[in-house]
């Protein structure tokens, strides 16, 4: 496990700040305008460059929103430390549900899915969201483990808390509650460890 988030390139010198500028204009046009009235020529036009820049760069619209999403979907900073297993896991699980089941968390997680294509195999590509998620939960894992705290694999919370609060978010009649958040923690937290290979 490890406590640093992965390594995403990101993009430097001229590069970095035609990103940024597109990144930008796309978010104010959103905020001014609404997502229907968004076009490249638009956006473009907003952040300076021309449309072949972002056509290259992004190929669609969907992927530059996708883009976007993932880039405020980054995580600012380490989960909170309350000083146990469960205590970490569960402030970190009420807050991702909080987000992900929020009107703006809603709307970035249907731009990166909306975008996500197939890959070789035909099976979707992981959006970088996933490795973002991965990360924080890697943190979490790794203080447990530094305090001598047995603790679930990665894929274990993945699959038990992460899985379902996306779930609900998405497709769900309504959004996971607060009280079913920490029903999924205990239930990960209380699972058998997987016998060692």
């Amino acid at each position: 496990m490890t406590t640093n988030p992965p390594k995403v390139p990101r993009p430097g010198g001229r590069s970095a700040r035609v990103q940024a500028a597109v990144h930008a204009a796309t978010a104010a046009l959103i905020e001014e305008h609404g997502r229907a009235a968004l076009t490249v020529p638009l956006i473009a036009a907003r952040a300076g460059v021309t449309p072949s820049t972002i056509y290259r760069r992004w190929g669609d619209l969907a992927e530059l929103l996708a883009d976007l999403a993932a880039e405020r979907l980054r995580p600012e900073g380490e989960p909170a430390a309350t000083g146990s297993l469960a205590g970490d896991l569960l402030a970190w699980a009420e807050q991702y549900a909080e987000e992900m089941s929020s009107e703006v968390g809603l709307s970035m997680m249907r731009d990166v899915v909306a975008a996500t294509g197939p890959g070789p195999d035909g099976r979707s590509v992981p959006s970088p969201c996933a490795g973002y998620t991965r990360a924080q939960i890697d943190v979490i894992l790794a203080r447990a483990a530094a305090r001598g705290e047995p603790a679930p694999q990665v894929d274990a919370v993945m699959d038990t808390v992460v899985s379902p609060v996306v779930y609900r978010a998405m497709f769900g009649p309504a959004a996971i509650t607060g009280e079913r958040v920490r029903e999924l923690v205990d239930a990960c937290l209380r699972a058998p460890a997987p016998p060692a290979p």
